[in-house]
């Protein structure tokens, strides 16, 4: 009786309007008789389960239901009408939504005779059309591994492993770190933030404790200690920070102390600590290490014409919030891309801190992207096994030197397993893409060559740059 009750039961009227980009507004109405017969459904279940002195269970009359339970029922039966109906609307018109609907449920009544009207507004995925996915023209650079090259690696593993060292007497250079007290005066706040000895790293995109300063490499170069400096920040929209995001702050930095980094020297200690015998040993390593490495830089490149490509030739709009809110999680894609790159934790902390410097327009390029990128694997198929998934993580635990199993409870525990998968999935369509693509080989681009003064005093400096025996070795044959 029931199945039959329900086989009858009035559709609700649903009407879809475009609310803006990325947004629709859902209308809906739902018939008197639907709202009866959940009334007298609640009102079933009530009379099942009420104790009413003076009845036995099961027996109460409904107007005595009505008269105990009224206010509480028709709240129930009101949530559960309008969860129902959002729910099926959604699913039957196959809206595909970013996050939930947001339904003031607070001033929505449940009316005593009629329909129930109601209507609310949900962000969806963008709608456009896909560019042609065959035939896409790449570029594929022929790169070189170069004793210079060698040699640079080798400057800047003396880097990492060197130590902070006191400036005595000098002015601030980019790559130094300070020591200052530093005040921020934020929009709509009443006390400034003081910050006492923090350390401030003096980069092109820095940061003064959690506020990003574009070029603070110019702002505080040739200052001493002792010295104020004072600047104006504009905090973008889409910075990761909420507390902080599209405000104004005014920052003033008291300086109590500055650090250069000395380099490490290159002896046995050093070579010891990466586990070689001598400088010969490390070159060979630096060699191997740099030849993976631009191996992966080529297949990044095609890979970026991919996505200009596909960016090109697909419009859409994107409002503001979306952008604002999905900032974190585009922040998390890229760490787990720059982890998977194999880079060292000094290299991805400096790439973190410029990701998270990005601007507006990057913020929506890379959602962009992601939305491409999710109608591609649509298109062409593409899903990834939890086999696939483990696998990847096993050949990244190998290269980080982690237990597999142990690294993918760390992914949950962070919520970076979930974009993890997602990356996966876009690796398996860029090389479904690539497959496809009209390849052409070009050369690299010549860089100017930098000439570096050595200390005289620094002997380690010297030897790295003597002659090599090894000829260059070549890639992308």
């Amino acid at each position: 009786m029931a199945e039959e009750q329900e086989t009858q039961k009035p559709q609700n009227s649903i009407t879809i309007e475009e609310a803006g980009p990325c947004k629709k507004k859902v209308i809906i109405e739902i018939p008197e008789e639907t709202i009866k017969i959940a009334t007298d459904e609640q009102y079933e279940t009530l009379r099942k389960d009420a104790q009413i002195p003076g009845f036995r269970k099961g027996r109460a009359p409904r107007r005595l239901l009505e008269k105990r339970f009224g206010k509480d029922a028709t709240e129930q039966i009101k949530l559960k009408l309008l969860a129902d109906a959002s729910d099926s609307a959604i699913k039957d018109r196959e809206i595909k939504v970013l996050r939930d609907p947001d339904i003031d449920f607070e001033t929505i009544e449940l009316p005593s005779e009629g329909p129930m009207t109601f209507d609310f507004e949900v962000e969806v995925r963008p709608e456009f059309d896909l560019p042609s996915l065959e035939g896409i023209a790449v570029k594929k650079t022929k790169l070189e591994v170069t004793d210079e090259q060698v040699d640079r690696e080798i400057e800047q593993l003396r880097k990492y492993s060197g130590l902070w060292a006191p400036r005595d007497g000098g002015e601030v250079e980019p790559g130094d770190q300070i020591i200052a007290d530093a005040t921020l005066t934020i929009e709509d706040k009443q006390e400034p933030e003081k910050l006492d000895n923090v350390e401030i790293f003096v980069r092109h995109n820095g940061f003064v404790g959690g506020i990003p300063v574009e070029k603070l490499d110019k702002f505080l170069a040739g200052a001493k200690i002792g010295d104020v400096r004072e600047t104006k920040v504009d905090v973008p929209k889409t910075y990761f920070r909420e507390e902080y995001r599209g405000k104004k702050v005014d920052i003033r930095i008291a300086i109590e102390d500055i650090k250069w980094l000395k380099p490490a020297e290159v002896n046995e200690a050093f070579f010891a600590r990466f586990g070689v015998e001598d400088e010969e040993e490390l070159c060979e390593r630096m060699r191997d290490n740099l030849h993976s490495r631009l191996e992966q830089q080529v297949r990044t490149e095609m890979t970026n014409q991919i996505y200009k490509y596909m960016l090109d030739h697909t419009d859409f709009e994107l409002p503001t919030d979306i952008v604002a809110e999905q900032a974190n999680t585009l922040l998390q894609r890229q760490y787990v891309s720059l982890i998977r790159q194999g880079l060292s934790r000094e290299q991805l902390d400096e790439q973190l801190e410029q990701l998270k410097a990005g601007s507006e327009k990057q913020a929506q390029e890379q959602l962009k992207t992601f939305f491409i990128m999710e109608e591609v694997a649509e298109k062409l198929d593409i899903d990834v096994t939890e086999e696939e998934v483990n696998g990847h993580i096993a050949h990244l635990a190998i290269q980080q030197g982690q237990r597999p199993e142990k690294m993918r409870e760390q992914m949950l525990r962070d919520g970076s397993l979930a974009q993890f998968r997602l990356q996966v999935r876009e690796d398996k369509c860029i090389a479904k893409l690539l497959e496809s693509a009209k390849i052409t080989e070009v050369k690299a681009k010549k860089t100017p060559k930098k000439t570096v003064k050595a200390k005289k005093n620094d002997k380690s400096a010297k030897k790295t740059a003597r002659k090599r025996a090894k000829k260059p070795t070549k890639l992308g044959k």
